[in-house]
């Protein structure tokens, strides 16, 4: 159990699809598990807009996507933290190869970054999919990069292509892009050069907008979160082709809540029973069971989030707690999670904090 590290990104730069930028960058926090307390250990405020991380598993390396309105390229940067110390370090930083940089995931072997950038507009690289080398230095400049080309039905929000997280598959190797723009999750082989190349293109029902992906620790099943329908959807992964195929699909909200809501994170329970979703505008968790044979999924109701607009959710490793970042009441809520029956409970304990968007732990 003991003490984990949290690590919060922020807003600290004005957005005109956010409501207000109240952060201070790049925080790192000690979490009890236990007392459910919070201590701060370090600050980079020098780092615009880190709307999404990445940390590795010891907690010594940390990637952070600047996300910035009104800029043709975004940047990643690359920083080094010290347990021992609580030092945070800056490393480099690289251009993000296209505009409104929105997530990124370390590879399983640590040897790569994975960047999806949601694109918006005209000019600049306008890539999609794009991958850099990790080395003692930080992160290599770009290696290889792939642009989508599509739309959906919703004029507002899908008049192109708009790439919204990058996930490796359990079995490495592969990634699948959920891009909300063209109701699309494409897989790609990644190749011993790091190049991608797509092996197969699974569509979402009309206007789904795919935003973020959990996968079932047993590699056979991928489970997305849809922000523009409001729904959860599952799918069985084949290891060999990429192809995933659609098993169920099941309402976020209830269906007079759909209109005001729009669907952010989904989190997987460590032994994959239970799925979690985030409702902006509802401003609820959702609550899935796992069947563990077929991957279909059973409701198991709402939660409130502790808080409003609930970007990210984070699972503790133990399991034992989620936590909620409610980007527009600067607060960080803590939920109990019952290992048996999937549910929450709000804890009461909170960390209050400026704009939180980005929620990732490491042991120590």
């Amino acid at each position: 159990m003991g003490e984990l590290l949290l690590f919060i990104g922020t807003l600290n730069r004005e957005a005109p699809y956010f409501q207000g930028a109240r952060g201070d960058g790049l925080n790192v926090f000690d979490f009890d598990e236990d007392a459910l307390t919070f201590r701060k250990r370090a600050v980079y405020r020098q780092v615009e807009n880190p709307t999404y991380l990445s940390v590795s598993a010891d907690g010594r390396r940390v990637y952070a996507n600047s996300e910035v309105a009104d800029w043709r390229e975004g940047l990643v940067t690359a920083f080094t933290f010290d347990p021992e110390t609580g030092t945070l370090a800056y490393l480099n930083t690289q251009p993000s190869r296209g505009s409104i940089t929105a997530h990124n995931m370390i590879s399983r072997d640590g040897r790569r970054l994975f960047v999806a950038n949601y694109t918006v507009g005209e000019g600049g690289p306008d890539q999609s999919l794009v991958v850099f080398d990790i080395d003692s230095k930080g992160l290599s400049p770009a290696m290889a990069s792939v642009a989508h080309q599509g739309s959906g039905p919703d004029a507002a929000r899908q008049e192109r292509a708009h790439a919204h997280s990058v996930t490796e598959v359990v079995q490495g190797s592969m990634v699948i892009v959920a891009d909300l723009g063209m109701d699309a999750l494409i897989t790609y082989r990644i190749g011993a050069d790091g190049v991608p190349v797509r092996i197969a293109l699974a569509q979402t029902a009309p206007g789904a907008g795919p935003r973020h992906v959990a996968l079932h620790p047993g590699g056979r099943f991928v489970f997305v979160m849809n922000e523009l329908d409001s729904t959860v959807t599952a799918h069985g992964f084949d290891a060999v082709t990429g192809q995933l195929s659609p098993i169920d699909r099941q309402p976020a909200v209830a269906d007079e809540a759909r209109a005001g809501n729009h669907c952010s994170d989904i989190q997987i329970s460590p032994d994959g029973r239970f799925l979690y979703g985030g409702n902006r505008g509802h401003d609820s968790v959702a609550i899935f069971e796992v069947n563990q044979y077929t991957g279909h999924l059973t409701p198991r109701g709402f939660v409130p989030c502790g808080g409003a607009t609930p970007r990210h959710l984070a699972i503790t490793p133990s399991g034992r707690h989620l936590l909620v970042a409610n980007q527009n009441s600067d607060r960080v809520s803590v939920l109990a999670r019952d290992a048996d029956t999937g549910g929450l409970r709000d804890t009461g304990a909170a960390l209050q904090i400026g704009t939180p968007m980005c929620l990732k732990f490491a042991e120590v």
